[in-house]
């Protein structure tokens, strides 16, 4: 199940890795997710922050196909002063087994 709304977020914990695939265009986003989930352990989780539009669609099916479980899909606007305005698309995804 995906949670948009950040007041009911299963926000990461200080463990919890954070894989910034910023600047990266499809599929790059996807497949170092990827790579970094089949590093962890079932149950982990694994925050992806991506600036690539197709993220949204790409990483939901990406978890399904995988048998992972996106917990959490947001955006968030770019930090103030960042040279390119982009939006950051946000996943917190925990990994299947």
């Amino acid at each position: 199940m995906v949670n948009s709304n950040p007041s009911n977020s299963s926000a990461p914990t200080q463990a919890t890795p954070v894989l910034d695939t910023s600047g990266l265009a499809c599929p790059l986003p996807v497949l170092k997710a990827g790579k970094k989930l089949r590093s962890l352990a079932p149950g982990a989780l694994l925050e992806v922050r991506a600036t690539d539009p197709m993220s949204a669609i790409d990483m939901p099916h990406f978890c399904t196909q995988a048998g992972h479980e996106l917990l959490e899909q947001r955006k968030e606007d770019p930090p103030v002063g960042q040279q390119t305005r982009k939006t950051i698309y946000v996943y917190l995804i925990k990994r299947g087994s």
